[in-house]
Parts: structure tokens; C-alpha cells; sequence
């Protein structure tokens, strides 16, 4: 017996997204490695597309030059949590107990 969302894709079944499914408690190192490897995938993405438009395989500049900047505010975005992160050590290890 299929149910309606499954019928409703012609028999495909659709993709329950990561967050939804993982139920389990997450670490902040599990979640500062997933922003790292997200951000490894737009930088390849936008490196991708740079040489896609050089070689003359895409025609949009646009379309280029948006993953090129998506890809430098998400590695900007990474270094601002990166030294915020070894401020907060830092600050932690000037405490006296």
C-alpha cells in the first residue's frame, strides 16, 4: 500500500533532508565539521563554475560570479567563527580556578 506522497510522485520516493531524519543529539565539533565540509562543497562548486565559464561550457557571468561570492562570504563566514572560537579558548584559558 503506497501512501499519498508516494503516489502523488508517481512511485518516487522523496527524500526525508538529514535534519529531520537524525534525531540524535549533535556536538558542536560534529556541527563546526559540517559547516567545513559545506563550505569545501561551495568553494569546489564555485571553482567548477569559474572553469565551466573560462572553457566556454557556460554562458551565464552571472551565474558564475554568484557562486563565486557565495563561496567567499561562506569561507568569510567560517574564519569569523573560527576566531571567535579561539578567542573564546583563549579567554578560557586566561581564567584562574
Amino acid at each position: 500500500m503506497q501512501t499519498d506522497a508516494v503516489q502523488a510522485t508517481g512511485g518516487a520516493r522523496q527524500a526525508v533532508p538529514a535534519a529531520i531524519r537524525d534525531t540524535t543529539p549533535k556536538s558542536f565539533g560534529n556541527l563546526l565539521q559540517q559547516a567545513i565540509d559545506q563550505v569545501n562543497q561551495t568553494q569546489q562548486e564555485a571553482e567548477s563554475a569559474a572553469q565551466d565559464f573560462a572553457v566556454g561550457e557556460s554562458q551565464s557571468i552571472h551565474d558564475t560570479m554568484i557562486r563565486l561570492e557565495k563561496a567567499d562570504l561562506s569561507l568569510r563566514l567560517l574564519t569569523q567563527v573560527r576566531n571567535k572560537v579561539v578567542e573564546a579558548y583563549q579567554e578560557v584559558m586566561r581564567m584562574q580556578i
